[in-house]
């Protein structure tokens, strides 16, 4: 600005002195001297100009600074807040020092018996109990490593941009005015004093951190070289499983410990495993019992069908699974679903399996006989000691003796019940098989206790119980299934066989081989975690199952195809199952179940997509698909409809609509194409049609939707009907309408409400027409209540002998000699 005053004066100045000159050439045209002045002039204003340009130039390089300097105390402040709400809402230091003292307190439990305390020998459920415990410390540890590390890189990261702000150039560029100066220099000390102790705080604490990080680093590092020397344990124990590590059991032995203390690093052991595993799979235990709820759920409802309509036997011969539905209902939850949980702690494995065992007890209670009932039990119970053995993590010669005395006590009695059992009056017949086998392993475990094979006697031992407890279980569960699908296949009309893949007239007489095949996998699973060699002989089949392969760009594993595959088919599955069971209710078809099937059929088909949609994303996401080629894949199948796939995306399309718009439900009665029945099921390609005569007729949904639809069941299921009558010309009229109405209300099934009506139409060759007009509530009743009132009608006439005549003609024969007539 003021450069350009300085210009602008100078112009004038310019110009001012322009006329004049002009005046004196004109005036004194003959004087051409030239004025010394006007040089001396002209240096002066170019020597004005010059220092003005650099004044001006100054000035603006100030007010830029200035600038620089406003922007920079604005971003510190902005700094400073930010760095004050870390402070405020960062780690929670005080917190992690407890937990960190609580992981160096469970690392002592997790470590006696192993890392110290050694004892005479390593035990395989030491070794793999503290293995879990400290894989599970080094993993709660390695996160707060991370978090701690990432808080400390945040703190310092502050640090650096406030002593970056406060470093550059520009804040060193000093104003001339001295008011202004002082300014500055006021607003540099307000800034010092607010950004010092934010400074000093971000360094103590990063130091503080820093401190906190050092533990917690060198509490990994133990956890890491603690796991690193367990998995040595356990490798040197899977290929040494068969060599001895104790004296013989006749031999003279002194305990390291005392067993109290041996008890008690057990329970301290054990709860720690379980405390941790129930942390990381608390959604799997709410699974387990939400499907728990649901199936007792179901078996109930179930039941409560049979007893409305008397169908259950009084000593529940195949029907055992209704007995008890809630018992039913567990036992068969945990059976199956057990295999969820991987890699659980033996423990729990204890408790699934004591539930389970109660609930198949209270099942088995006045239905099989007393003596199979004892042997059940002592099962259980030989089964109940032998898991509280194993609980037990360290050797001691006392517990050797008493594990000979289990093993002994399960050898004899499995060979008393296999040589004098009661075949005859066993009901699974494959039990025996088991009990035999039983007989073998404790033998065995007899034998390797004795010449000091501690742990292959120990894991023989539990593994003898476990092998019975475990197949009566599968076997019975497989039972109460069969028992279910075929109680369920007895109740409702609708015997899609395909629904489940099994031919439902041979459920709950032969139960399917893959059943079978299912049994002696799980039994094959649950039997070998027992052994020390068993991971080494999975962890290669995991490594196949889970290792990455590429196929182009795309990297998978064959787990993530199966577990695509598995949600899918189970989406499928309960897709089938929500349409099976909700669209044929059960046997019974009267009226308050017809309405409970329309309300509900209705939603049916969106009911379907939904649980499809849902499956289809929850497979995605867990198998981890890009999202770019799903559109790669969207895009071919678009090229598919353009070439040949309307007519399959038109009956899909039209599915949506008729789930949409519902001109028709499920359970409506309809007439399309010639075709009269009831609407089964709506699809999403095609729907199906009940017809009177007792087939099923697939309709594609675009032929539906485009085809004259007649839905008695939108209208109140309500027909109008006609009877067309004819009446002799000789009829008292006003008696026949008389007798037609009496007929008419006196019938049941006819509505008063319209009313019926009768119209004469004409006079025909040889009777008066008439039509009675009436409506009857249901549709699929008409044709019977029309045939009944043809009857009255008929009985009534002859009563009061109205004649109905038959068509017939006079013919006249003309004789030219004598005429004569005929009838």
């Amino acid at each position: 600005m003021k450069l350009f005053l300085n210009l602008s004066l100078l112009v004038l100045i310019i110009f001012g002195h322009f006329p004049i000159l002009k005046a004196q050439t004109t005036i004194g045209n003959v004087v051409s001297r030239v004025d010394s002045t006007r040089h001396g002039f002209v240096d002066t204003m170019q020597q004005f100009a010059l220092r003005s340009a650099r004044e001006s130039k100054l000035e603006f390089e100030a007010d830029k600074a200035a600038m620089a300097q406003l922007n920079i105390f604005e971003q510190v402040k902005k700094t400073m807040q930010k760095a004050k709400i870390y402070l405020k809402t960062g780690v929670d230091t005080s917190g992690i020092k407890t937990e960190l003292a609580q992981i160096r307190k469970d690392f002592l439990v997790a470590g006696d018996g192993v890392l110290t305390s050694k004892g005479t020998s390593q035990t395989f459920r030491n070794l793999t109990s503290t293995e879990k415990v400290l894989s599970e410390l080094l993993k709660k540890a390695s996160a707060r490593k991370i978090k701690l590390d990432q808080y400390r890189q945040g703190l310092s990261s502050f640090r650096y941009q406030l002593d970056s702000l406060l470093s550059l150039p520009e804040l060193f560029k000093f104003p001339k005015d001295s008011a202004v100066l002082v300014e500055y220099i006021q607003q540099i000390r307000m800034v010092s004093y607010e950004t010092h102790p934010v400074d000093s705080t971000l360094k103590l604490t990063a130091l503080s951190v820093q401190h906190l990080l050092d533990q917690v680093n060198l509490q990994v590092l133990n956890l890491q070289s603690s796991v690193e020397e367990v998995e040595m344990y356990q490798k040197n124990m899977a290929f040494g499983m068969f060599s001895p590590e104790v004296n013989n059991l006749w031999e003279t032995h002194r305990d390291s410990r005392p067993i109290n203390e041996i008890l008690s690093q057990a329970v301290a052991k054990g709860r720690l495993n379980l405390l941790f595993y129930l942390q990381n799979n608390l959604a799997k235990v709410i699974s387990l019992l939400i499907l728990m709820v649901i199936s007792s759920f179901y078996l109930r409802s179930l039941k409560s069908i049979y007893q409305r309509e008397k169908l259950l036997t009084d000593n529940y011969e195949g029907q055992l699974v209704l007995r008890y539905p809630i018992a039913s209902a567990v036992l068969i939850v945990i059976s199956l679903f057990q295999f969820i949980f991987f890699s659980p702690p033996f423990l729990l494995n204890v408790i699934l399996w004591t539930i389970a065992s109660l609930s198949l007890s209270f099942l088995f209670r006045g239905y099989v006989n007393s003596y199979w009932m004892k042997v059940w039990l002592l099962m259980v119970g030989l089964f109940l000691i032998a898991s509280i053995d194993n609980l037990i993590l360290q050797a001691s010669h006392t517990e050797r003796w008493f594990m000979l005395f289990i093993s002994l006590a399960g050898a004899l009695s499995g060979l008393m019940i296999a040589i004098y059992g009661r075949r005859q009056e066993l009901r699974e017949q494959l039990i025996l098989i088991a009990i035999k086998l039983m007989v073998v392993i404790e033998f065995c475990a007899v034998l390797a206790n004795l010449f000091g094979r501690y742990n292959l006697s120990k894991a023989l031992l539990i593994s003898g119980f476990l092998n019975v407890i475990i197949a009566i279980l599968f076997l019975w569960t497989i039972r109460l299934i069969n028992e279910g699908l075929h109680l369920a296949f007895n109740i409702y009309t609708g015997r899609d066989a395909k629904l489940f893949y099994l031919n439902f007239d041979k459920v709950g007489k032969n139960v399917p081989p893959i059943f079978y095949v299912l049994l002696v996998f799980g039994w094959f699973i649950l039997f070998g975690r027992n052994f020390a060699g068993f991971d080494y002989i999975s962890e290669p089949v995991q490594e196949f199952l889970s290792n990455d392969r590429k196929l182009g760009d795309y990297t998978f594993s064959i787990n993530s195809l199966l577990l695509f595959v598995v949600i899918m088919g189970i989406s499928v599955a309960i897709s089938k199952i929500v349409s099976f069971f909700a669209s044929d209710r059960n046997f019974r078809a009267d009226k308050d179940h017809q309405k409970e099937k329309q309300g509900l059929g209705s939603w049916l088909l969106l009911i379907r997509i939904f649980i499809l949609s849902m499956g289809l994303f929850l497979a995605i996401a867990a198998t981890g698909i890009p999202i770019d080629r799903i559109t790669i894949v969207l895009g071919a199948l678009g090229v598919g409809i353009g070439f040949g796939l309307q007519t399959l995306v038109n009956n899909l399309v039209s599915g949506l609509i008729l789930a949409f718009e519902k001109p028709v439900n499920v359970g409506d009665v309809v007439e399309v194409d010639g075709q009269s029945g009831t609407m089964k099921s709506i699809g999403f390609r095609s729907s199906v049609i009940s017809t009177w005569e007792g087939a099923d007729v697939v309709m594609p949904n675009g032929d539906l939707l485009n085809a004259h639809l007649t839905n008695w069941s939108i209208g109140g299921r309500r027909k109008r009907m006609t009877i067309a009558i004819s009446l002799s010309y000789d009829t008292d009229l006003e008696l026949a309408r008389q007798v037609l109405i009496e007929v008419l209300n006196q019938a049941e099934h006819v509505m008063k409400s319209p009313a019926p009506s009768l119209l004469y139409d004409g006079f025909g060759d040889s009777a008066i027409g008439l039509k009675v007009f009436f409506w009857t509530k249901e549709f699929v009743e008409s044709g019977k209540i029309k045939s009944e009132l043809i009857i009255s009608i008929t009985e009534a006439f002859r009563a009061n002998k109205i004649v109905m005549p038959f068509p017939q003609q006079d013919i006249y024969i003309h004789n030219n000699d004598k005429p004569e007539k005929k009838n």
